[in-house]
């Protein structure tokens, strides 16, 4: 049986390299511009009094993009179960193409592959997110942060061998834990896998509103220091991309449905107890006219300028 801590290990947060800290001195963060996101974002309410159903809601929400982050769990370059890496490699392309858009708008991008902070440490992603300054969270943030059985009940799905449909498999912790190479990070991104670190560089940067995508959606996208659970209680506005995500869900297990329908179970209870979900063609529109220059920008217009240098 492989545990939840084997599939998800809590890594202390590095410290950053000499060089990366005088890196950090230096660094650049994402220039605020205008516009907004119209996001359509799903969300379930109890039925009838005493039912234990949910019925979905689906309220339209504005979100500044200045005030956006897209944070990008566990995409990992390989897996310990081939079939939950098979569909990473389904998923990362379609994600990169919605983040290059949501990026292009204002949007900023945090990759965040657990465990694979080794991989970054020299470059200005990592520096960019241990450049902020320290802030003191108004509840704890946790290394890992466990079901909620008073909030959220049970998981609608049984992921206690670990959730991997293999035909037999067998945890080996050694896998590649770069993020997928058909994700690109670039420009402004930021790489971190550190809760405090992301909330620390979120409230420096005004950042209020979170989109969570990634994997795995019952395990680390929900429990992870910058996970959906820790995000709720620091007081973020948090989205799930539901079209972005996969659960690690074995059909033989309990409630024997299709890996599929398994891993829309555990969206439908994360809609249900801690957040909405969005589709993420949602990040690739911005509401016509939100993103025009102000009066005041027009009017301040200053003199060509010389092309930067290093």
């Amino acid at each position: 049986m492989v545990s939840i801590g084997l599939l998800a290990p809590a890594v202390a947060d590095d410290k950053p390299s000499r060089k990366t800290a005088q890196t950090a001195a230096s660094i650049q963060n994402r220039p605020k511009v205008p516009g907004k996101l119209l996001l359509h974002a799903r969300s379930r309410v109890p039925g009838a009094i005493g039912s234990k159903k949910y019925k979905p809601v689906v309220q339209d929400v504005e979100w500044q993009t200045a005030e956006t982050t897209v944070i990008i769990c566990d995409m990992w370059a390989d897996l310990w179960c081939r079939s939950a890496a098979q569909r990473i490699g389904v998923l990362a392309p379609k994600m990169n193409q919605v983040i290059t858009t949501a990026r292009n708008h204002g949007v900023m991008i945090i990759h965040a592959p657990s465990s694979g902070m080794k991989f970054y440490t020299e470059t200005p992603y990592r520096a960019r997110m241990q450049a902020a300054p320290p802030v003191k969270p108004p509840v704890l943030i946790q290394r890992w942060c466990y079901l909620e059985p008073g909030k959220e009940g049970k998981l609608p799905i049984d992921d206690s061998d670990g959730g991997c449909d293999d035909p037999n498999s067998q945890y080996n912790p050694g896998f590649d834990r770069h993020e997928h190479p058909a994700i690109q990070i670039i420009g402004y991104d930021g790489v971190s896998d550190s809760g405090v670190e992301i909330y620390n560089f979120c409230v420096q940067q005004g950042i209020k509103n979170v989109v969570m995508m990634g994997v795995h959606t019952n395990m680390c996208v929900l429990g992870r220091s910058f996970g959906i659970r820790q995000l709720v209680r620091l007081g973020f506005n948090v989205v799930l991309v539901r079209d972005l995500t996969d659960a690690m869900y074995d059909p033989r297990d309990y409630p024997q449905v299709s890996h599929t329908r398994g891993t829309k179970l555990v969206v439908e209870h994360i809609e249900s107890h801690w957040c909405p979900s969005i589709l993420s063609e949602n990040l690739t529109k911005i509401i016509p006219g939100s993103a025009d220059p102000s009066p005041e920008a027009v009017k301040t217009r200053p003199a060509a300028k010389q092309l930067r240098k290093k």
